[in-house]
């Protein structure tokens, strides 16, 4: 019963972040369109041009934002589990030659090219599976309460990228009345300060997604996930961090989707399954002829010396907080794919 009543209480705390950032955008919309647009502006002309731009900024942003939240993320194909009799030989043996054998057998025929750096399958202890390419176990991301992944990464990058332009046209289409106000011109109604306090929010907000919007941006167009970017991602030939990257143009068309149109609306516009993708070099893709991952120099950046393990851990010195594995996880045994840590893909 205590667990049961300490998860129902976690659950509800951590919608709390969802819940102050949208008190934020309902208390921006009745400080900008009210009290700034209705009431304090006098030109109608002005009026009508300020609240046509607002309101598809505003739609489209928390429509991102909506989709961020309450996309599943999917989960592993069952073939990648391993059976109950094998799983239960690797935790009661906890010997590496056996774990080696069974994940060498279990991984024959499945679409891998990621290993470890001994060249065996990646395995979730806690799911008792073998990790498809570029999938770790799940880990929430605070603000929107979801683990955000292969199927709504596209939206989390498009939930920031709308929430700056929002700020950033919040801020500079109330700057002028902020001026007027801070100098003590205008009214002197409570509406001044809705203004007032309008105008510092959103210079905060779009301070802080600047950075934020830019690095996912960056991680895009080099077909990168967070992880990867402190710890290549590891294949037959040894670890190569631009091992998934395909071009700027193709890395973004591997989040947005092939379908122009619908690059910029939060509607999910790619043909790929989320578990195989494809590289900017062949690969091979079968353990058939799997051998140990030749002994290389990190690549450039990777910022981590790999440990010989068989099982791949989903944290690092640099990562280990933000990469603990969720205590909720799939008793089930449904494992979630393309999940990664805070701010990761399956797509990046």
């Amino acid at each position: 019963m205590a667990p049961r009543v300490l998860r129902l209480c976690c659950d509800i705390v951590r919608w709390f972040p969802v819940v102050f950032i949208t008190a934020i955008v309902f208390w921006s919309y009745y400080a900008y369109v009210i009290q700034m647009c209705i009431f304090t502006v006098d030109n109608i002309g002005e009026k009508v041009f300020y609240l046509i731009l607002y309101h598809p900024l505003l739609i489209l942003f928390m429509w991102s934002y909506a989709r961020t939240i309450f996309t599943p993320t999917g989960k592993v194909p069952r073939e990648f589990f391993l059976s109950k009799q094998d799983a239960d030989r690797i935790s009661r043996e906890g010997n590496e030659e056996v774990t080696k054998s069974v994940l060498m057998n279990a991984a024959r025929g499945l679409p891998l090219l990621n290993r470890t750096t001994t060249g065996f399958p990646r395995y979730c202890e806690k799911c008792k599976c073998i990790k498809p390419d570029r999938c770790h176990h799940c880990s929430v991301c605070g603000e929107v309460n979801n683990c955000v992944g292969f199927s709504n990464y596209k939206f989390f990058v498009q939930f920031l990228g709308y929430a700056l332009v929002y700020c950033l046209y919040v801020a500079a289409t109330s700057l002028k009345y902020f001026i007027e106000f801070w100098s003590g011109g205008g009214n002197s109604d409570m509406g001044k300060f809705h203004i007032l306090f309008l105008f510092f929010v959103a210079i905060m907000f779009g301070i802080s997604l600047i950075s934020l919007f830019g690095y996912h941006i960056y991680l895009s167009l080099n077909n990168r996930s967070t992880l990867e970017s402190f710890r290549s991602p590891i294949f037959q030939s040894g670890p190569d961090k631009y091992g998934f990257s395909l071009g700027k143009y193709n890395n973004f068309v591997e989040v947005f989707g092939d379908d122009k149109l619908k690059w910029f609306l939060p509607i999910f516009n790619s043909d790929r399954d989320g578990v195989s993708f494809p590289t900017r070099t062949a690969q091979p893709n079968c353990y058939q002829t799997m051998g140990q991952t030749p002994k290389q120099p990190p690549s450039v950046g990777d910022g981590v010396t790999y440990p010989t393990r068989t099982v791949d851990l989903d944290s690092d010195g640099l990562l280990a907080d933000r990469q603990r594995w969720m205590e909720e996880g799939d008793v089930d045994g449904s494992g979630r794919y393309g999940a990664h840590d805070n701010t990761a893909i399956n797509l990046s």
